[in-house]
């Protein structure tokens, strides 16, 4: 594991040039936009994003993987690796589960094991979009044709009692949240009745509600193609809207950033949901073409900046208290790497929409004045933030250049030696 005093080892000989850099910042802050430094720094802190069990291995497409070694073999080792990434980045204090890629026998061992190394469980992931164990009934039953959209009521209840048992593992790991993700829908047109399928997911998903224990959240999570080619039954945020509202006051909407269509605007999107109380929580990455493929803010940081106003804006000055988690395929890069460097964008974009001059905004929006409005958020978008972010990892007891640190300490090299050089992570 990565060691606290290791990594403030690494610190050391670059902490004169951050202290010099975090004046700079600071002062400039206070002169243009009246915001205080120590203000930003404290919430950055006090925020974190989820890991995902998936994203822990290498991904790889329908054409090919290509595994990088050391990989987790079992769920514990995956939380190794979350222990490693949050010693390094300050901000990755949880970690989701997706079942059954992540089924331990003893939760409570589990749970106990990540616990003990300071890593919770955030929200619970089902999994209905192949075949398990789990849902198959020796065969009986098959997800070929949908899940909870699916004509047969046996396939139907196989699902829904798979959710369940995903909610009944999550209250023995401590957490309090399932994501519903459905691959459900149809490649040709005619294979099945739009507005049936429509009506048998909202009515599954309203049975699974119905089920969440007190204090349990639920969030649908839309997608606009894939598997299905044709049409998906939960397609975009409305629908996804109207899915949440027909299971019950526990269920909101999660936004993966990848699950839009080319040139959707995602900020409006976002605010349309926090609007009427329904906004459950992001899967953050970037895409070029289709899905939720690479790392965040790699391809759109401005578009990463706007989402972030929205949500300080919808927050009352921080983001709201939602389920945040990075949702990447990690096809060339190291996944912890590719981590470390999402965490960092996700800091910066949150940082930079905390340093808008709001009162300015406010005012040139009421004066229908856009282009003033532009100079105001562009201000802040190109305000270099790094060293606010940079803080608030040190104070977290993180490393002041997290991916610089990871190579210096070769975590990878280690766990090849520990794990081997060709393991394949679970549910890849």
């Amino acid at each position: 594991m990565i060691d606290r005093e290791r990594v403030a080892e690494l610190n050391q000989p670059l902490l004169a040039d951050h202290q010099r850099d975090l004046e700079h910042t600071a002062g400039g802050l206070e002169r243009s936009a009246a915001v205080q430094a120590e203000g930003v720094i404290r919430t950055l802190a006090a925020f974190s994003v989820a890991a995902p069990s998936w994203a822990l291995g290498t991904g790889g497409t329908r054409f090919g993987r290509f595994p990088i070694g050391g990989e987790p073999r079992t769920t514990e080792e995956k939380i190794d690796d979350v222990r490693a990434l949050h010693a390094l980045t300050g901000a990755n204090r949880s970690i989701s589960l997706h079942v059954p890629w992540d089924d331990p026998a003893d939760p409570e061992a589990l749970r106990e094991y990540a616990t003990t190394g300071g890593v919770a469980f955030d929200a619970m992931n089902s999994n209905t979009f192949q075949d398990n164990p789990s849902t198959t009934h020796d065969g009986k039953v098959s997800f070929k044709f949908g899940s909870l959209a699916n004509i047969d009521p046996g396939v139907r209840e196989a699902a829904i009692e798979h959710n369940v048992y995903v909610i009944e593992l999550g209250v023995r790991l401590g957490s309090r949240a399932l994501t519903v993700w459905l691959p459900d829908g149809t490649n040709h047109p005619g294979q099945a009745d739009l507005r049936g399928q429509f009506e048998r997911v909202a009515e599954g998903l309203a049975r699974i509600h119905d089920r969440l224990p007190d204090g349990w959240k639920m969030f649908t999570e839309h997608k606009p193609y894939e598997p299905a080619f044709y049409s998906t039954v939960n397609q975009d945020w409305g629908s996804s809207l109207l899915l949440a509202q027909a299971a019950g006051p526990k269920a909101s909407c999660l936004v993966d950033l990848g699950h839009h269509l080319p040139n959707a605007n995602i900020e409006q999107v976002v605010s349309r949901l926090a609007m009427v109380g329904r906004l459950g929580g992001f899967h953050f990455n970037d895409s070029k073409y289709g899905d939720d493929d690479l790392t965040t803010g790699s391809i759109q940081p401005y578009q990463l900046f706007l989402i972030f106003c929205e949500l300080v804006a919808s927050g009352n000055g921080r983001v709201p208290d939602l389920a945040y988690m990075v949702d990447q395929s990690h096809n060339l890069k190291d996944p912890l790497e590719d981590l470390i460097q999402s965490t960092e964008a996700i800091l910066l974009a949150y940082a930079q929409a905390l340093v808008v001059d709001r009162g300015t905004l406010a005012a040139a929006q009421d004066d229908n004045d856009p282009a003033l409005a532009q100079e105001v958020l562009q201000a802040a978008f190109r305000t270099d933030v790094r060293p606010l972010v940079a803080e608030a990892r040190r104070r977290n007891g993180g490393a002041l250049a997290p991916l610089s640190a990871y190579r210096s300490l070769a975590y990878r090299e280690a766990r090849i030696a520990e794990r081997g050089r060709h393991t394949v992570a679970t549910g890849l």
